[in-house]
Parts: structure tokens; sequence; C-alpha cells
């Protein structure tokens, strides 16, 4: 017989009856039964119950034994009586006799529950990750992660890709986030960085000739953390063709992305595949007041500026006339809800800090509220005939400049819909965002910067860059959203080195700072690069939203908290005298304080 088990804590069944067998394990639950001791024991795959009474010789171990202990279970299969049978479990038709009991590893005092789903502090649950993550829903999202991964993989494969390692020490990257910096021992006073995407390193290889790279991709950057990203590290599907238009990228890619939803949906329902939207940004903006639209909200934001030109409300005359918009949120049927609701509504947006959210009221076909009362009858009943709502709908206006009434739109869409209950349950809803502004204006620096990827192709190339308004260029980039989440972003690359130079001088640098700043992937479009483009997809923000978690610490395997650092092996920590001195690295600032940070410089030795 095995040293440990003959069988897994999910693999009994009533054909086992009568069996001897061996199982090992943790002490999940126990529940003394006057004389009868019932033991939950739990490994990897599952649970199987062991019974011990005062005639098993492992009544007495398995009494005094804490829970979470490992043991091994000598017994007999039995049967479960009719009544007694627990369907929730694989095992739930059987139970086995202990006939023998061996602690293998005493557990302590916990300093946490395993056993149920109950909230507990997370400062708690990230120090003590190893007993965290032996809880049922945790260690179950994080093996359909590993699943989602490996499918993710043969897709791919299927679809023609391979996948490519590409380097985790490498330059620091001028453009987007921060970068995490590794001081250089044989360099002294030189960093790597950790890379923050494989970007440049993916269109290197398709100017190498490789035709379709993929790689689950670690990815480093030095942000602020929130709740859709992980602070330090996260990891994405990452890609890259040669010879695509962005419309077969998106042909590819849908059935990968929309297959593993499938998949993994559990009976939600899928946005069919070859059918996702593709919605232009500036639509999106206008209809959804968000570049990452959650589908499953019926609700569609209109703007309205025209039908206050002129009008008795004073505050959206003025506003429409000076530049700024009205935006307007329906919402159905809410002719039976209280003034309450929608002032409520109107305080919500002042702590989003917006200066409030205009409301009409309407029921059986009247209408109330200060904005009615001063816009008209006639002026309301032609707003709401253009808007196709009924009798009992009420409305809600975002007003302001553009940009602002958007954002606050967005907000009020989701908050109406919700509070509403209007957002559809149980489906998964994606689509694209295409056609996103290459530009955009730096308000603080008051400069035009990139707007997204600085890599992309600008739509209309050169003759774009020479003779549009930088604000009005469109680039070849796109996103991929479901249920109000980013999933994937991606573009068709500029690789014309002359088209690059011209790219970039529009937001300030010259041909010397491209070739310094990009030195590699400028002088490899000079020696035959193919037309390509590509995307990433983030891997945990997908097994996010299949596992239904509202968090990615809840799928992934030892997160940092939200102060970015990793309660469990005590990081960030001191460097001691030696390393810093082997990396000629000198730390100018004492040991920080809380909030702090510390000022590293490098000092040649």
């Amino acid at each position: 017989m095995h040293a440990y088990r003959t069988h897994h804590c999910a693999a009994l069944s009533a054909d086992q009856a009568g069996d001897t067998v061996r199982l090992s394990g943790w002490v999940h639950r126990k529940r003394d039964h006057g004389g009868v001791l019932f033991v939950d024991l739990r490994d990897h795959y599952g649970i199987t119950q062991i019974v011990a009474d005062s005639d098993s010789p492992a009544l007495a171990i398995l009494d005094a034994v804490r829970v979470e202990s490992v043991v091994t279970i000598d017994g007999s299969v039995k049967r479960r009586s009719e009544g007694t049978v627990n369907g929730n479990l694989a095992t739930g038709e059987i139970e086995v006799y202990a006939r023998g009991a061996t602690v293998l590893s005493a557990a302590e005092e916990l300093p946490m529950p395993v056993a149920g789903e109950q909230d507990y502090p997370e400062d708690i649950r990230l120090r003590y990750r190893f007993l965290d993550l032996r809880r049922e829903t945790l260690h179950a999202n994080i093996v359909r992660r590993t699943k989602v991964i490996s499918d993710m993989r043969r897709r791919m494969e299927d679809a023609g890709f391979t996948e490519y390692s590409t380097p985790i020490l490498t330059a620091s990257s001028p453009e987007g986030a921060r970068d995490f910096l590794v001081p250089s021992r044989i360099h002294p006073g030189k960093f790597y960085a950790l890379p923050q995407a494989p970007q440049q390193y993916k269109q290197l290889l398709m100017v190498a000739g490789f035709d379709r790279y993929f790689q689950i991709a670690p990815c480093f950057r030095d942000e602020d953390p929130r709740a859709d990203r992980l602070p330090g590290e996260f990891y994405q599907l990452d890609l890259e063709m040669s010879f695509v238009t962005q419309e077969e990228v998106w042909e590819t890619m849908e059935p990968v992305i929309g297959g593993i939803f499938e998949k993994f949906a559990d009976g939600r329902t899928v946005t069919p595949i070859g059918e996702f939207p593709r919605i232009p940004y500036d639509e999106s903006m206008l209809k959804y007041g968000s570049d990452k639209p959650d589908l499953r909200n019926p609700l569609l934001i209109t703007d309205v500026s025209a039908h206050f030109t002129t009008s008795g409300f004073g505050l959206f005359e003025k506003i429409v006339g000076s530049g700024g918009v009205v935006r307007a949120i329906p919402a159905p049927k809410t002719a039976e809800k209280s003034r309450k609701f929608f002032d409520e509504m109107n305080d919500w947006a002042r702590s989003e800090g917006h200066a409030g959210l205009g409301y009409v009221t309407r029921k059986g076909g009247e209408f109330g509220g200060p904005i009615a009362k001063n816009h008209g009858t006639e002026g309301m009943e032609a707003l709401y005939a253009a808007l196709g709502l009924g009798p009992d709908d009420g409305l809600f206006f975002a007003a302001g400049k553009p940009e602002q009434a958007a954002k606050l739109a967005g907000l009020a869409r989701t908050r109406v819909a919700d509070q509403l209950g209007l957002i559809e349950q149980g489906a998964f809803r994606l689509c694209w965002i295409v056609d996103f502004p290459f530009y955009e204006y730096d308000e603080d620096e008051k400069k035009v910067e990139f707007a997204h990827n600085p890599f992309s192709m600008p739509q209309g190339g050169m003759d774009a860059l020479t003779g549009q308004d930088p604000l009005t260029i469109k680039a070849y980039q796109y996103d991929l959203v479901c249920n109000g989440y980013e999933i994937a972003s991606g573009s068709i690359r500029n690789q014309s080195p002359e088209l690059m130079v011209k790219a970039f001088e529009l937001v300030g640098l010259s041909k010397a700072d491209v070739e310094e700043r990009f030195g590699g992937l400028y002088r490899a479009f000079q020696y035959g690069a193919p037309p390509h483009g590509g995307m990433a997809a983030g891997v945990d923000r997908i097994v996010m939203l299949v596992c239904d978690a509202q968090n990615l610490r809840e799928v992934s395997l030892f997160p940092m908290n939200q102060r970015a650092e990793d309660l469990l092996m005590g990081a960030p920590s001191p460097a001691s005298v030696k390393q810093l001195r082997e990396l000629s690295v000198r730390v100018t600032a004492d040991a920080p304080k809380k909030d702090a940070t510390a000022t590293v410089s490098p000092h040649a030795g």
C-alpha cells in the first residue's frame, strides 16, 4: 500500500464499498456526536467524511488533533444510509470508517478560519495566504485560472501562433507607467528595467520574420493599485501578427477570447463569436459616457444640448451657450419612486466631485421638478418625444464641459441602472471600441501628447500627420471590453521610420530623441519591416470575470496589498550594506516613514 494514500479525497464512491483504503489530507471540520466523531478530510481534490467511534483506535488521535492538521487515515469504505447521502460532495454516497490514524503535521491554533467563506481582514488573509488559499472559493479560483491559461495556449496554437519568450531584464521605457529598476552590479550606476510589456520586442519579432507570436507575459508597472489591476505585476496574453489589417486581428481573436468565455461560462450567456459590436470611441463616449461600456446596461445617454439653446431653465441655456453640453440619462418606470430617489442621485453626484445631477420626474404624463417647471411643458414633451420616453419615465441630466458631462453621465448611467435593477445578470457582453484618438491635449503641460499607444499607425498616414489638426487624427487602435472592463488593447503598428519620427515630433520629440529612446525599433524599421499589429489581453481580468470575483486578489496566488506590500514574504525590504556596495548603490534617505518614499541614487564605487 502507498505510504500516504491509495485514493485522493474526491475519488471514492459506492463502487468501493468494503474496500480498505488509505487517505491523507487536512482535517477540515470535526463534529462530535456523542461518542462518534465525524471528520471531513480535505485535499486538493475534495472532501471525504471519516467516521471514528468508541471502537476505533483512531478516535483518540482524531479527537485530540486540531483542524488543519495533516493526517493519514487507514480505514474501510462504507455506504451511507439513504437519509445521510450528501449530494453536494463527490464522495457523498460513502464514508470511511477509520481503523487507524497518523498525524503527519500538527497544526497550531489558526489565525483565521479555513472552513467556510466568512469575511476576514485582508491583512490577515495576505499574511497567512497559504491558509487563505486552502479556502474553497479561492482555491477553486486559482485552479480555474490555470485552466483558463491552458485553454488560451491551446486556442492560440490552433490559430497558428507560436509562443516565444521575451527578456525580463531590459531597458527603461520613457513612455507609459513608472518602471521597476534593477541596478547592474557589472555596470555600476546603470540600471535594467523590468518590462512594462513586451511591446518593442514583439514588434522586433515581426521584423525578424516570425509572423505570429504569442506569450503569457509577465508585466511590471510601478503604479498605484486599483481593483482591476494588481500592484507591481500582472499577466497578459500578448500577441502580434504580420501582414494583417485590424479587421483580421479582430476576426482572429474573437474565437479565442469569446471561446474562453463560452467554455467557462457555467450557464451564463456570451456575445456570439463574430457578432462583437464595433463601437467608435466617440460614439461610446456619447452613448455610454465611457470607453469601457457595460452593454448589459440597456440605458443610453443622449446629447440634448439642442433642446436647451433657448430655454426657461437659465442654467442649461448658459452652459450650452458657453460651449458646454447637456446629456440625458433615462430613468424608466420611476413614477412610483419618491422624490428621495432623485434627490439621493443628486447628492451622490456631488459626492463624486460634480456640481450635481439635474432631474425631471414624470407620473401619468405630469412633469415634476424645477427643470421641467422652467423649461415648460411644451419643451419637455418635445424632449421626451425625441428620446422615446413614456409617461412614467424619469430623466436625469449631466451638464458642463463635454469631458465632465460625459464622465458624470457615464457614472450616472451605471448607478441608475443598478438602482433600478436593469443590468442583465448571468451574461458576458463583449464589444470592440475602435477609432481611438491618436493624440490628446494635456491641460497641465499645455501640450499635445499621445492618447494611447505611441507606436500605433495613424489613420491617414503621413497626410494626416502633416495636414490635420493633431487632435482630430484617429489611430488604428482598439480595445476589447467585457461588462465594463477593458480586457484587451491593441493596434496596427506604425512600421515606417519616417512616420514614426513625424508622430513623435508632434509631441515635441526630435528625430534624435526617437533614435535615443527607441533606437532598436527605429533601426529595425529601416531594414524591411512588414505591416503588423496585435494586442494584449489581461489574463487576470479575464479570470476575474469568469470567476465572478470582485477583486483581482481573489484570482491571484500571492498578491500584494493596496500599499504594494507582500505581507507574506515581507517585501519590499531593506537591502544589506554588502548588497548595496556590490550594486554600487547608496541609499540617500533614512528609513522611510509611513507613506514616504526613499530616494535611491547610483554611486560608482
